[in-house]
């Protein structure tokens, strides 16, 4: 989590997380949904609108752009480095 991101999770920039075993494969669509019930600690309006990011939030995995993996539907990995900048600037 970097750009103010980490504010919401309690300062914390960086996590290392092992994700449960479930029948189907993780994607980032239910990522978003395990990071809201289990990492993010408050306004979660400031992180996820709807069952996504909220605009201004960049999402990378792997340094990439994850509108080039799929976004919401990216299968995870083993290993893969997923995050979230927020381009967000109060004033």
């Amino acid at each position: 989590f970097r750009g103010g991101a980490e504010l919401l999770f309690d300062g914390v920039k960086k996590h290392q997380v092992t994700l449960p075993c479930q029948p189907e494969p993780w994607d980032i669509r239910n990522l978003l949904k395990w990071i809201k019930q289990n990492m993010l600690k408050e306004r979660p309006e400031l992180f996820l609108q709807g069952e996504s990011v909220r605009p201004g939030i960049l999402v990378l995995i792997n340094e990439a752009d994850w509108e080039l993996m799929g976004e919401l539907d990216y299968k995870l990995q083993d290993q893969d480095n997923v995050l979230f900048i927020s381009t967000l600037h109060g004033g």
